[in-house]
């Protein structure tokens, strides 16, 4: 997967594309649909599939006292995307310059000449252009002047269900509110951090529960308190999965400051330093608390791994769910 990143030159093979464009923030099942039809069309074609997005998310860069909860980092967003079968991703830096584009300008300088684009796919919803002026209208007959195809794909949600379509908003939601699997349900994926593990303080050595600990990236922490996860090697290390007791709090008990991401391995002792790994969150536990002493600390994290424990060997015993879904299949797989 290549990831084009500012104002670097986009690869011959790569002009003429099929590209979808948008946020995409999590790649959830209705992102999927849209880039399932990128994918077909650039396969019919027998060009490139690829994806144009933003970073900072638009209303990040607006409100940036009001940050947006970013789903998915890049890394991880380049994953989920390959999995779907697109070649290359395109990250735009959203900026003044970028943000005082009017939609004329937009599709001329970026979409004709930059990226030489053949074919865009957007949601019906799509907005462009300096004070969102552009629509898929606008996108359509300004794709005509400049002679790429526009397709407009409609929300997609549950035909099972109460949601009418899937959002990333509805997923911030419920990761805020604590409940992973109703995030999982709209992403049709274990919602999941990707980051490299890093040295902290090592007090979880002291206490019989050390832990990795992994950057959490900006603007994304769930509800905090205590989940039940699952760790996938992130890298080119091998395929291997744990099961784990993952924190993602302040560690009110030790008086820190900070939103850190700690995960308690149950079947792995090694040295992880230095890896990438993926954290599947499955199931909320319990929320954040400052305890009277550690050792109240550590008679609950017991507690929380015999918990923890159950959850996970009935998600082993009764399947993944997850794995109903096209990115919940490729994750169960190992190709995320």
């Amino acid at each position: 997967m290549r990831i084009i990143r500012g104002d670097e030159r986009l690869a011959d093979e790569h002009r003429g594309a099929v590209m979808a464009i948008g946020n995409f923030d999590g790649i959830h099942r209705g992102h999927q649909a849209v880039l399932s039809s990128v994918v077909e069309l650039a396969r019919e074609r027998g060009s490139a599939a690829g994806l144009i997005t933003f970073a900072p998310h638009p209303r990040t860069f607006f409100s940036p006292h009001n940050p947006v909860f970013r789903i998915a980092s890049i890394d991880l967003k380049s994953r989920l995307i390959r999995a779907l079968g697109l070649d290359f991703m395109v990250v735009l830096d959203f900026n003044y310059d970028l943000a005082a584009l009017s939609p004329d300008r937009f599709v001329a300088d970026i979409l004709a000449d930059r990226l030489g684009v053949a074919h865009v796919v957007a949601g019906a919803d799509f907005r462009f252009g300096k004070a969102r002026a552009g629509d898929i209208d606008t996108l359509r007959q300004l794709g005509g002047e400049h002679g790429f195809e526009v397709t407009a794909i409609d929300p997609v949600g549950d035909p099972h269900g109460e949601m009418p379509h899937y959002s990333s908003t509805s997923v911030r939601q419920a990761l805020l509110h604590g409940n992973p699997r109703a995030a999982a349900d709209i992403l049709g994926y274990w919602w999941t951090v990707l980051g490299e593990v890093i040295r902290g303080d090592q007090r979880g050595r002291t206490i019989g529960f050390p832990t990795v600990n992994i950057v959490l990236d900006e603007n994304s922490a769930p509800r905090l308190g205590i989940y039940a996860v699952r760790v996938r090697s992130g890298d080119d290390h091998g395929t291997e999965t744990w099961r784990g007791a993952g924190y993602v709090g302040r560690r009110p008990t030790f008086d820190k400051e900070g939103v850190v991401l700690e995960v308690f391995l149950f079947d792995h002792s090694g040295d992880l330093y230095g890896r990438n790994l993926m954290v599947e969150f499955i199931e909320f536990i319990r929320g954040d608390q400052k305890f009277a002493s550690v050792d109240e600390l550590k008679s609950q994290m017991d507690d929380d791994c015999r918990e923890i424990e159950r959850v996970l060997r009935a998600l082993e015993r009764d399947g993944d769910p997850m794995t109903a879904y096209v990115l919940g299949d490729a994750q169960a797989k190992g190709a995320l």
